[in-house]
């Protein structure tokens, strides 16, 4: 039973958030506490969930990617992009409170998420570009792209509408977790109740044989690149409507290493093949509790990303098979040195 739940893809995952929520418990007692204040849930987990739907999302999008076998590091820019055209045009209306603007801004911006994930699936799988190559040229162009529609300047804007969707309150919670739900939901159920799921890990095993097997891989690729994009749209504005302002320098910035690190610790191998987004839910969900906790703690600054990378780094060693064994090996050895010692004494 114990090498069943220990091989089970979600344990090593939920056992290290455990113990970062445990830490969290031990160094601030309060850490758990919940309160209801202006009919709104508020306390450190609320925020954990509010913070990470951004990465959440992307994570997702992410996942389906991998699962082809490929890799999209654009996407921290295309939530630069999608932040940055949608308060442009809320910021250009003499109403910025009209929802029928805000609505418009929502829809262009995601528009345009697709398109830059339709142009990644265009390279990868129409012109055969590895996916390493071609979402790197989205990942440094759309960052400048994003810096262009702001004019290197930090779009602000003041619409109630639009600060909704990543401030927003809905049945006591932040708005952005039911948005992440969703998305999760949709995907969970395209993928494990429709024949989709298995198309997309078996490109990600072996697209030729894919091809031959009359599946569409080309079709495959295009749509998880889409989704991806459309993810990070979305996360775009879940991040400007929250501050209320785009910031096409920094917005994102370094969105897509936190996405594949959530998405490795999910279980899903780079290699493509078998994902798992629940996992990938749980991963997002460690890595925003890591970089609270960091702050929580007071953390230099200028050391916070060493300290997240060796915990990443540490938590990675854990999950790994092979590692376990060989240290299990060497424990095991010493015991049986340490009893045939003792046998040899008496």
């Amino acid at each position: 039973m114990w090498n069943r739940i220990s091989k089970h893809h979600l344990f090593w995952p939920l056992m290290v958030l455990a113990a970062l929520l445990l830490f969290n418990l031990i160094y601030k007692p309060a850490f758990f506490s919940i309160r209801i204040q202006g009919g709104h849930l508020y306390g450190s987990l609320i925020d954990i969930l509010n913070y990470g739907a951004p990465l959440i999302l992307v994570a997702i999008g992410m996942t389906l990617v991998i699962a082809t076998g490929g890799i999209d590091l654009s996407v921290g820019s295309i939530v630069a992009i999608s932040g940055a055209v949608a308060c442009l045009l809320v910021s250009k209306s003499a109403d910025q409170n009209s929802l029928g603007i805000v609505l418009t801004a929502v829809a262009v911006s995601l528009g345009l998420a697709i398109v830059c994930g339709l142009w990644n699936g265009v390279l990868v799988a129409g012109v055969g570009m590895q996916a390493i190559i071609a979402t790197l040229i989205l990942m440094v162009a759309g960052r400048g792209i994003a810096q262009l529609v702001t004019s290197g300047q930090i779009i602000t804007v003041s619409s109630n509408p639009y600060e909704y969707i990543g401030a927003g309150w809905l049945a006591l919670l932040p708005f952005s977790i039911f948005i992440v739900a969703a998305v999760w939901l949709a995907a969970a159920w395209l993928t494990r109740r429709t024949a989709l799921g298995l198309f997309i890990e078996s490109v990600g095993s072996n697209a030729t044989a894919s091809r031959l097997a009359g599946i569409r891989s080309r079709s495959v690729i295009f749509a998880v690149y889409i989704f991806c994009g459309l993810c990070a749209g979305m996360a775009g504005l879940i991040l400007s409507s929250n501050v209320s302002s785009a910031d096409g320098n920094n917005a994102g910035l370094w969105y897509e290493l936190d996405a594949i690190l959530a998405v490795v610790i999910g279980g899903t191998s780079l290699n493509g093949g078998r994902f798992y987004l629940s996992g990938t839910v749980v991963g997002a969900l460690i890595i925003q509790t890591l970089t609270t906790t960091i702050y929580m703690i007071g953390v230099p600054p200028e050391i916070t990303l060493v300290v997240k990378a060796f915990v990443v780094f540490a938590v990675c060693l854990v999950q790994s098979e092979k590692f376990r064994n060989v240290l299990t090996s060497k424990w095991r050895k010493r015991r049986y040195q340490a009893e045939r010692e003792v046998t040899h004494h008496v």
